[in-house]
């Protein structure tokens, strides 16, 4: 009888954009459909499946007999493993060969399912809309979006009126960058230099990679984002009637939490490995006392930059964690100044990765120095800690903006990153009656993103209401 009711429930495959952050994030919404009686297929490429194996042991991926993991190749050619791939080759390769790959792997799914009680015949595809592959699948009712709201609007506006086009890129000053942009419904107060890096900077490869996602997104028959509307009112009141029906379900890292202890615990998605020892660490310090330091997956910065910010962090005399991973420097190993690391043995730890959301959450955090990622951006959220910001490209730059001019939670570094502004803004934000504002706004924030992911909040609603009217609508035989 358990594996017949097994097999008529509704099938979610899941397919992330094949980047740690976009994977983190689809993991946990795909946890919370399970929990909420879907089947789910997650899938990942192979080269990703086995960096996580290789993170986390080799049956960490194992599943579920209603949760399973899936690979589809990437396209490139092999490369080491240990290293990350170049972003905008794997963007192009899944682009131009993902789609005879995810439905060939959505008839393979279905023809197992012709045959077996556990594998149910796949209901709907829960993909980023960034995998144009997916999107274009037939059959799709749904896009999730690691992005905000704002974002959202923006890549749609800009997509739909070309206002890019008249922008000369080739000689813009920083009077051109701080020039106001006034005529987006719902955004105010916002500069050029604000938008999305890819409206200004001259990469016109990125721009058209997410031209091409906010236009999947008009295909789709609902949008998920991973926000609360407290968050993003305004603008989530401008872009409703211009795109398919927009479902606010974040921060999914509160309604991951709300999940009973089971097996699904054990399912992680990191790329690197780990080092906990940094939460003993944290341990042996005083409440609201440490800088944490962490510029995510994806950015890069040259050697000087790193110096830069590591006198800052050591003139600042206060105690920080630092999370320098592989390839954070441009070319080269990402080696500190000797002296630098003989000044601050006794207040700083460097880390190769951590579990950030942990982290955010550990009492002696009292600042978070970010390259203002939107998962960064929601971990921190619900962790209650400001931010100083040093935003590196794609929507950092807007996330950054709104975290400083209209969340009131953070301040921004200067990209030509310098020594004397870091130690200036940390010691503001541990020291300074500005980083007690901030503070106190963030708390707030973290208590409405809370109140949105209880029962009765609008996250919690929202996300019942996308189960019934886009996930279930397709019925099971």
């Amino acid at each position: 009888m358990e594996t017949f009711l097994m097999a008529k429930k509704p099938h979610a495959v899941c397919i992330p954009l094949p980047f740690q952050s976009h994977i983190n994030v689809m993991l946990k919404l795909a946890k919370v459909l399970h929990c909420k009686g879907f089947h789910i297929t997650f899938v990942n490429t192979e080269f990703n499946h086995e960096r996580v194996l290789i993170t986390r042991g080799p049956d960490s991926l194992n599943g579920l007999r209603d949760f399973c993991f899936r690979t589809i190749p990437d396209g490139l050619p092999p490369c080491d493993i240990n290293f990350p791939q170049d972003i905008l080759s794997l963007i192009d390769s899944i682009t131009k060969n993902g789609l005879v790959l995810v439905r060939n792997l959505i008839t393979q799914l279905n023809e197992e399912s012709s045959t077996s009680l556990v594998v149910p015949q796949v209901s709907c595809i829960v993909s980023d809309s960034f995998m144009s592959c997916a999107v274009e699948a037939a059959g799709i009712p749904c896009s999730r979006r690691q992005i905000s709201s704002l974002k959202l609007i923006l890549l749609f506006f800009f997509c739909h009126y070309l206002l890019v086009c008249i922008i000369d890129m080739s000689n813009l000053t920083n009077e051109d960058l701080n020039m106001s942009i006034n005529f987006i419904r719902g955004v105010t107060d916002i500069r050029l230099k604000d938008l999305p890096s890819f409206f200004w900077d001259g990469n016109q490869d990125v721009h058209n990679i997410m031209s091409q996602g906010a236009l999947n997104s008009s295909k789709a028959s609902a949008i998920i984002l991973n926000t609360f509307d407290a968050l993003e009112s305004k603008v989530l009141d401008a872009i409703g009637s211009l795109l398919p029906p927009i479902y606010t379900i974040g921060p999914l890292q509160l309604l991951e939490k709300q999940i009973p202890n089971n097996e699904l615990t054990s399912f992680g998605s990191n790329l690197l490995k780990e080092h906990t020892d940094c939460l003993e660490w944290l341990d042996s310090k005083k409440p609201n006392s440490v800088v944490y330091v962490n510029f995510g997956s994806t950015t890069v910065m040259t050697k000087d930059q790193l110096v830069e910010f590591a006198w800052g962090l050591a003139n600042s005399k206060h105690t920080f964690l630092w999370v320098i991973r592989p390839a954070l420097v441009i070319g080269e190993a990402a080696i500190l100044p000797p002296e630098f690391t003989k000044e601050t043995e006794d207040r700083g730890m460097i880390s190769g990765w951590c579990p950030q959301e942990k982290v955010l959450c550990h009492s002696s955090i009292a600042g978070f120095l970010t390259h203002c990622g939107w998962n960064s951006i929601m971990d921190t959220i619900c962790g209650g800690v400001p931010i100083i910001g040093w935003p590196f490209f794609s929507d950092q730059q807007t996330n950054c903006w709104s975290a400083s001019v209209h969340w009131g939670i953070g301040t921004e570094i200067d990209k030509n990153v310098k020594r004397d502004e870091v130690e200036g803004l940390v010691r503001n934000l541990m020291e300074g009656q500005k980083g007690k504002d901030m503070k106190r706004k963030m708390l707030e924030w973290k208590k409405s993103a809370e109140e949105s992911t209880k029962p009765g909040g609008s996250s919690y609603a929202n996300l019942e209401k996308v189960i019934k009217d886009v996930l279930l609508q397709k019925k099971l035989d």
